[in-house]
């Protein structure tokens, strides 16, 4: 399918483009988050209406997301879970339990979705490296210390 990308979407293609997409992605993801719109002469011809609108919105979009990540950058969370004398955690600390921590820091718009974890969830006491994909230009690193509490 067809479609008309209405904002950057990484490996996918930037704001105004007409990219080909798999049906299912584009019926079930990308149209419903209104990120894109199918590709018709029509909906061709409003976007380029509305082009300087919606390339003023991502700008918006961008400038926020560059801000939060200035704050976020550096950021050491702590995050204490149930763990056995061996220091391997009781269950595991996922990106809901970081996004959590995050909201209780004051960083309420960062959404578990955005939480990156390179080899999954942590399942043992230490200190990690962790992305946070603000924005599809916008990546921050942040460290979680994951701290031990004996059951």
């Amino acid at each position: 399918m067809q479609v008309i990308l209405l904002e950057k979407v990484v490996n996918l293609g930037n704001l105004g483009e007409v990219v080909r997409v798999r049906d299912g992605y584009a019926r079930n993801y990308l149209i419903p988050k209104k990120i894109a719109r199918r590709a018709t002469d029509a909906a061709l011809k409003e976007f380029e209406a509305r082009r300087a609108e919606l390339e003023k919105v991502q700008a918006e979009k961008l400038a926020a997301a560059q801000a939060l990540g200035e704050k976020l950058s550096g950021l050491t969370l702590t995050i204490s879970q149930k763990s056995g004398v061996d220091g391997r955690l009781f269950g595991s600390v996922t990106n809901m339990d970081i996004a959590a921590a995050l909201h209780k820091q004051g960083f309420e718009s960062v959404e578990k979705a955005q939480v990156r974890l390179a080899n999954g969830a942590f399942k043992a006491v230490g200190e990690y490296p962790v992305q946070i994909a603000l924005h599809a230009d916008v990546v921050v690193d942040i460290t979680l210390v994951v701290q031990g509490e004996m059951a």
